[in-house]
């Protein structure tokens, strides 16, 4: 799956004293000899050992051959050690993650306790733990090289670090090298990323970082970024004391739309569906002041989870961050059949489902917000009162999106949209983006590595998406009819009409500013809430409810806290920034000049 990365605007300016930056470090050969530096200022006159720890993706082969050559350079030996050689049999470590990749064609089970040690040979582990190099460096690098096990070993521990899109790219272009590899496996399947070796990484990182030296941005490989764990900390500590601004992601897919070409210029992009502003797998941007910008993923600042998410959300779902964002393009310029505008067909697991099936902890609560509406403006939800529901499973079932269903429309409810819409969709409830209008798609995130809870049902046997030749030839979508069918409500018109198209109830205001609330029900675990301004707003986290909030109307916001004004940040229409729970009360100021109005997704427990 094709992915863009949209960069516009998405820096947060977090300076750092004087003090922490000169231990921020910029450009490969000065990293590679400040490493060495650093090494060489624990001990004399006796092998130093380093570990390079880090995460998928990372380009270690390059780094540790600058290493090497620095060394050389200063006239020091320098012996390295893959921790490659540190891994179980490729046999070993199948059986072990069959588990978590399971026989389902498309989902797998959370590893919710296993270590990356679990993948080790202990006698291995052990032969490097009483190994003595006769060399000035011993260098041990890759994932794992400072499992507890082997900490009391370094002199110095480094984590060069690596954000979700560009290792995705490598994963779909068969580059990955993973666990107890040295060269790529072009074989490597992306449930076992999602459900195994994400978590042996995550709970390996969260380690590390106890035990941390110096901190590496090796997002670009001939670009690195250095830090020390004081400057890296401290950071840290302050990216939760700001509103958060993400580097967005736009997807092509089968309804891939055009409105994006009005609104941001993305080279390589032809066309747009699914689209992310907010969530666990984007990365943040960060200017500490220093030379060039430190790219972190948003797992990273989950090391506050309290801070960032809010006391009730950690306790509950220990490191999850629990909501997230995403824009729905829906714009064509000449009409098209809704065979080409339409989303898939599908619905989402609840709470119970995900933990019953999927091992994880929240199911996957929605709302679609109307942001634009064209001419023909729709969305598809529920089935129509008089439909034959058990026909519909079986047309789905004999179809397996091969095969076209000629009379779909005779089951799936068409509501016209406009401007200001809410969609409830809770779990089980069949929907689709109809097309010709723009979505603010809000939800619940039912996983800590951003795994996708859908379940496609129909896609109109159409060919999706190739990005290599920039037409709709690739293979229809795969569907989850399974499950489906066994996670469907049959919810009908009525139901929606009743219960799921939801208004807006004015909470406050003056006259300058209006503060909504959307009417809820009982299953969903959120708010949707929107304030419109002429000049400014006031807003509240109460130190408990992380907030997403997105600007939908107007030019720019400026988002500032009242208890420190040098704390805000600014968003452009159509983008979102994350509210951390403990940023407490602030103000939104409209820089544009006229009306503007954000949209604001929440909690209702906190």
């Amino acid at each position: 799956m094709p992915l863009y990365e949209n960069r516009i605007n998405a820096v947060n300016t977090v300076p750092l004293d004087e003090r922490l930056l000169a231990s921020v470090q910029v450009g490969n050969d000065i990293i590679a000899g400040s490493i060495l530096d650093s090494l060489l200022a624990k001990k004399s006159n006796e092998t130093r050992v380093l570990a390079l720890d880090g995460w998928y993706g990372v380009d270690f082969s390059s780094l540790v051959t600058l290493l090497e050559q620095v060394a050389k350079r200063r006239g020091l030996s320098l012996e390295r050690i893959a921790t490659a050689s540190l891994f179980k049999t490729s046999e070993e470590i199948a059986t072990y993650t069959q588990k978590f990749v399971t026989d389902d064609p498309s989902f797998g089970w959370v590893n919710s306790e296993g270590v990356l040690t679990d993948l080790l040979n202990p006698v291995a582990v052990t032969q490097l733990k009483n190994y003595q190099s006769s060399n000035d460096i011993l260098l041990v690098y890759g994932p794992g090289a400072c499992v507890p096990e082997l900490a009391d070993l370094y002199d110095l521990v480094v984590y060069a670090d690596f954000t979700m899109q560009p290792m995705l790219w490598q994963m779909w272009d068969g580059k990955l090298i993973p666990f107890g590899k040295t060269e790529a496996d072009a074989n490597y399947a992306w449930k076992r990323y999602y459900y195994n070796d994400f978590y042996l990484l995550y709970r390996q990182k969260k380690f590390v970082f106890t035990k941390m030296d110096l901190y590496i941005d090796a997002v670009i490989a001939d670009e690195l970024k250095m830090m020390g764990v004081e400057a890296y900390q401290a950071m840290i500590d302050e990216m939760v004391r700001y509103p958060i601004k993400q580097v967005k992601i736009m997807q092509p897919g089968p309804w891939g739309a055009y409105r994006y070409k009005d609104l941001w210029p993305i080279e390589g992009l032809e066309c747009n569906a699914w689209n992310e502003l907010a969530g666990i797998e984007l990365s943040i941007l960060i200017d500490i002041g220093a030379e060039k910008l430190i790219n972190i993923p948003t797992q990273n600042i989950m090391q506050r989870p309290e801070e960032l998410v809010g006391e009730y959300v950690n306790k509950t779902y220990p490191d999850l961050f629990p909501l997230q964002v995403w824009l729905d393009d829906g714009y064509f310029p000449e009409p098209v059949p809704w065979e080409r505008s339409s989303m898939p067909i599908h619905n989402h697991p609840s709470t119970q489902y995900v933990q019953q099936h999927f091992n994880e902890p929240l199911g996957r609560y929605e709302t679609y917000y109307i942001v634009e509406s064209y001419k023909g403006s729709s969305t598809w939800m529920g089935y129509k009162e008089s439909a034959d529901l058990e026909e519909w499973e079986r047309l789905c079932r004999e179809s397996e999106n091969l095969k076209v269903i000629p009379n779909w429309q005779d089951f799936i409810k068409r509501w016209d949209t406009n401007v200001g819409d809410l969609f409830l969709i809770p779990p089980g409830t069949t929907h689709g983006h109809g097309g010709n209008q723009m979505i603010l798609e809000m939800d619940t995130g039912p996983s800590v590595a951003g795994t996708e809870y859908s379940f496609f049902t129909y896609d109109f046997a159409r060919n999706t998406w190739d990005d290599q030749s920039k037409t709709m030839t690739a293979k229809p979508m795969r569907m989850h009819l399974e499950h489906s069918f066994d996670n469907q409500k049959w919810i009908r018109e009525s139901r929606v009409l009743s219960h799921h198209r939801s208004r807006p109830i004015a909470v406050d205001g003056d006259g300058k500013f209006r503060k909504d609330q959307y009417e809820t029900i009982a299953e969903m675990p959120f708010h949707i809430e929107r304030i419109f301004m002429e000049e400014k707003a006031d807003g509240d986290t109460d130190g408990r409810f992380m907030q997403i909030v997105t600007l939908t109307e107007g030019e720019r916001v400026t988002i500032v806290s009242k208890a420190d004004p040098n704390r805000k940040t600014t968003i452009e229409r159509l983008q979102a920034c994350i509210i951390p729970a403990s940023f407490g009360e602030h103000t939104y100021i409209n820089e544009s000049g006229k009306h503007a109005m954000v949209v604001i997704l929440r909690l209702k427990k906190g």
